[in-house]
């Protein structure tokens, strides 16, 4: 199996003579308390450094590789230690669910001991707020959607750039930190206030969501989407500005994967009409009413 482009030799070179300015680590994240990792660099878990902006705070973040292949793997995980991720590897689906849980998991679909998918769907069963995003050979539609469905937020083919893949973990992070807050700069807004539409509630602020007085678990994408709908009740969104908006400017999965999630959401409000497909255009959020019915 090949890696991706941008993970030559020279990457794999430049991350052993000059030293890696992340951590990477075989044992579990628990072995290793986040503070005394992210002390590696010179700086506590979240702080921000003028000099550096946001990559300061993303060195908090931990990021669980699971990838059998450990020529990949071990390009990977350098890369990704230079961008100041703290990475722990996993060569097995059994050591990925054996690990502490993390805020980024990258989960390759192709393991040893068990199929890619299953592991994704027992990580997001123990987790709602774990970003996962999958990587894999497997380029089928089908294949992504059933990742997606399973609980994946982002998936990414092989072979791919590593400032792809670099750009879709930003993405994701900014949903996966704790409390939901966002890698920001000093002079970033706090985040706003919760979201209201009828007898739904929003809170970025907590990343949680109450649907006529019923909590409701939801992954990070999941969340995003919901806060993004309910921000303007019975506006039409588009679907490519849905997309741009909440996923990526440069997304080229498939749009399936929008349906995907608003199918998710539906069941998981435990009401259908909640979220209204407009057909040939978008989908726009109706606010359900104190009886839990959706008003209009």
């Amino acid at each position: 199996m090949r890696g991706p482009p941008g993970l030559g030799s020279s990457d794999r070179v430049a991350g052993r003579e000059q030293g890696t300015r992340g951590v990477v680590t075989n044992r579990r994240a628990h072995d290793q308390p986040a503070a005394n990792v992210v002390s590696a660099f010179g700086k506590g878990p979240g702080t921000l450094d003028p000099r550096d902006g946001r990559r300061a705070i993303i060195a908090a973040v931990q990021v669980l590789l699971v990838e059998d292949d450990d020529t990949i793997a071990s390009a990977l995980a350098e890369a990704l230690a230079r961008e100041r991720f703290v990475v722990t590897r996993a060569g097995s689906g059994g050591e990925a669910l054996a690990a502490a849980p993390a805020d980024v998991v990258l989960l390759d679909l192709g393991l040893p001991d068990m199929d890619g998918l299953d592991v994704c769907r027992r990580l997001r069963e123990r987790s709602a707020a774990t970003a996962i995003i999958v990587i894999t050979a497997r380029g089928e539609e089908a294949d992504r959607v059933i990742g997606l469905e399973l609980g994946a937020d982002d998936y990414l083919v092989k072979p791919f750039g590593f400032r792809e893949l670099l750009a879709r973990i930003r993405a994701v992070t900014r949903r996966a930190l704790p409390g939901g807050t966002e890698p920001v700069d000093a002079d970033t807004e706090p985040a706003a206030g919760p979201i209201v539409a009828g007898c739904l509630l929003v809170d970025p602020r907590t990343h949680t969501v109450d649907m006529c007085g019923t909590p409701v678990e939801l992954t990070p994408r999941e969340f995003e989407l919901l806060a993004y709908l309910a921000r303007e009740p019975f506006t039409v969104h588009r679907r490519n500005r849905i997309i741009e908006d909440v996923w990526d400017p440069n997304w080229y999965g498939p749009t399936r994967t929008l349906d995907v999630h608003v199918a998710a959401l539906r069941k998981k409000l435990g009401d259908p009409n909640v979220i209204e497909t407009v057909r040939g255009v978008g989908f726009r959020l109706i606010p359900p009413d104190a009886s839990g019915r959706t008003e209009g």
